[in-house]
């Protein structure tokens, strides 16, 4: 006998975290999307894969050819109240602080030691790329990634109290495991840092480090001790994020998705770049509009705006227009976490 939608998620809520990806197969007989309500978002999800994965149908896509793409923040975790990467950052700052007494009066330092998240949106981007220049570069890739590891072992969300890697929204785990168990190759497109994802990417979300693709610095080759080791520089390499995204995908995927899976305006062209390719195509946005299991954030749709992952007016606009769909937490979503809070 099947067993009920309350069972599953009672059995799922056993599991840890890093055995996840590998359980969910349990249900493939079942309701591949347990966690989904019934609707449009779910049935464009269904209805797409069965098209592409069916030799029948005149838009077929060989095995080699599924490639889907995820933005990071705000589609798979939260980004609020800011970016992880942030969060690891402002951590960072304070752990390095005392060898920089001038922090304490200079911006964007001041307002990273204050936690004060409202003067860090006010600085834009510009502000928080020196937060992270400061605090992600002047050590080898091996000690960057053991801090990045211990930070997530270790860091909790301030609102929901938990590792942010519990954090890992439930639909799309099943999402990422449905889509891979039709022979899928999912991908992590970002603007957040490749090597900050990378440690973290096979035990949340079941995508090995070598499919992460974000920003990065420059990092240069060096002998120290007699023992070779990778420095990372003070400099951008990469910015994966808006327009980057598409450029991203092109030098190290080297295939147009045909799916692409995104929340906010830095993913628009993502979206449209897989919209462009021949065949059946699927575009999707999360819509964050659910304050009370998580946040409500827009301005589209009459929501508060935000300076972490905006999904502005325009952007719903678009997506209407051009047919993408766009996805309700509130109402397409049984469940968020996977953890329940």
């Amino acid at each position: 006998m099947a067993a009920s939608p309350g069972a599953r998620l009672a059995l799922l809520l056993t599991i840890p975290l890093t055995a996840l990806t590998l359980s969910l197969p349990v249900f493939a007989d079942e309701d591949p999307l347990p966690s989904w309500n019934q609707g449009a978002a779910k049935q464009a999800i269904v209805e797409f894969v069965q098209a592409v994965t069916d030799q029948s149908q005149a838009v077929y896509v060989e095995p080699q050819d599924r490639i889907v793409v995820f933005d990071n923040d705000g589609t798979l975790w939260p980004s609020h109240p800011v970016y992880t990467q942030l969060a690891f950052a402002l951590d960072r700052i304070d752990a390095l602080a005392p060898a920089h007494p001038d922090w304490k009066n200079k911006q964007p330092f001041k307002a990273a030691l204050d936690k004060d998240f409202n003067a860090l949106g006010q600085l834009g981007s510009k502000g928080i790329l020196e937060l992270v220049m400061a605090s992600h570069t002047g050590i080898s890739t091996t000690e960057f990634e053991t801090i990045v590891k211990d930070w997530f072992a270790s860091a909790r969300h301030p609102r929901f109290k938990r590792r942010y890697t519990e954090l890992a929204y439930l639909p799309m785990l099943e999402l990422l495991n449905y889509l891979r168990s039709h022979g899928f190759k999912t991908y992590i497109v970002s603007g957040g840092g490749t090597d900050f994802i990378r440690p973290i990417s096979q035990t949340v979300y079941g995508i090995p480090p070598e499919q992460v693709v974000g920003s990065s610095v420059k990092i240069k080759y060096e002998i120290e001790n007699g023992k070779p080791r990778l420095l990372r520089l003070s400099e951008l390499n990469f910015v994966d994020d808006k327009a980057g995204k598409p450029i991203g995908i092109h030098n190290f995927i080297g295939k147009r998705p045909l799916a692409a899976f995104g929340n906010s305006d830095g993913d628009r062209e993502m979206l449209q770049w897989t919209a462009a390719g021949k065949g059946a195509r699927l575009m999707m946005l999360v819509l964050h509009d659910d304050p009370k299991r998580e946040y409500a954030y827009g301005p589209a749709r009459g929501l508060p705006d935000t300076k972490f992952g905006r999904f502005s007016k325009e952007l719903m606009r678009e997506a209407e227009e051009s047919g993408w769909i766009v996805i309700s937490m509130k109402n397409d979503w049984k469940t968020i976490f996977v953890l329940e809070q």
